[in-house]
């Protein structure tokens, strides 16, 4: 399964390396052996551009999705599943190393575990999955979440548990 990785931000040394394994553990307890995803880490100056141009708020983020398919994760996974011969691209992740960072040390949290996380969270919206639609969907997007959490071997709690905490 292809994985591209671009490191567009210098301030915080990534092991690249270890994002990758993550990635591809991602995809892997998600079921998903044939497709393409890309991820970009950014600072908050670029984060803040794409979070104003994409989602009208003029402030970095930690973590934002731009998925090649829409739909339920159940409608997601019958396409990405549809098209498994020519390697279907799920679509981008864009994590800000810098909020990432912040957020990292006010947890009292290893770094590359936030950035783990995020780029579990962020998958999970190239997926399908979606907490802003309401409860449920909160909590379906949460359990897997977790689940991929520890299957990553972390112990904090996720983005959304966090909000809901």
């Amino acid at each position: 399964m292809p994985i591209h990785l671009t490191n567009r931000q210098r301030r915080f040394p990534i092991d690249m390396a270890r994002l990758r394994a993550r990635a591809e553990a991602c995809l892997k307890h998600l079921g998903i052996d044939h497709a393409t995803l890309s991820v970009l880490l950014v600072n908050d100056r670029a984060m803040r551009r794409l979070n104003r141009d994409f989602r009208g708020i003029n402030r970095p983020t930690d973590v934002l999705s731009f998925p090649m398919f829409e739909g339920s994760p159940a409608v997601v996974a019958a396409t990405v599943a549809g098209v498994a011969e020519a390697h279907a691209e799920l679509g981008d992740v864009v994590i800000s190393v810098e909020t990432a960072h912040r957020q990292a040390a006010a947890l009292g949290i290893p770094e590359d575990g936030e950035l783990a996380l995020l780029l579990a969270h962020g998958t999970l919206h190239l997926l399908g999955y979606d907490h802003e639609t309401g409860p449920a969907g909160a909590a379906r997007m949460a359990a897997e979440e977790g689940r991929l959490l520890t299957a990553l071997g972390l112990t904090h709690p996720g983005l959304i548990a966090r909000a809901d905490g």
